[in-house]
């Protein structure tokens, strides 16, 4: 996915951090928010889509805004950069196709040893109704 296009299509707003930086951070507006239309991005596909309107639900607003903040950082070009980072690696990961599963079947070992320890319980409820007829 190119920088450039997905650059066109978010939104930033910044607003006072919290956190330490002294007097600074009274005065400067340096956390970022960033917002970005996944339901009417022009760049994702519908499986995309899908996937971050699901894996990223606390996130998203009713209209379907993802919101991003970041104040990790002291400067706003900084703090901007780590929210487009972090919206770039969520689109990655929804766009990795994952393998389907194939189920597994229980080992040979695992057959004899359950079958084993079946008899052994067997034995010992046996055991039990002998115990009491007496």
């Amino acid at each position: 996915m190119e920088r450039e296009k997905l650059l066109k299509e978010l939104e930033f707003s910044f607003v006072r951090s919290s956190g330490p930086g002294g007097q600074n951070v009274n005065k400067v507006s340096t956390a970022v928010q960033l917002r970005f239309d996944v339901v009417n991005s022009k760049l994702l596909n519908k499986d995309v889509k899908e996937k971050i309107l699901k894996k990223e639900k606390r996130r998203i607003s009713k209209e379907g805004i993802l919101v991003i903040e970041a104040k990790r950082f002291r400067t706003q070009e900084k703090n901007r950069e780590d929210a487009v980072d972090r919206l770039i690696k969520i689109i990655q990961t929804a766009s990795q196709k994952m393998k389907p599963r194939r189920p597994s079947k229980p080992t040979k070992q695992s057959k004899e040893k359950r079958l084993k320890e079946k008899k052994i319980k067997g034995e010992i409820k046996k055991l039990r109704s002998e115990k009491f007829k007496l």
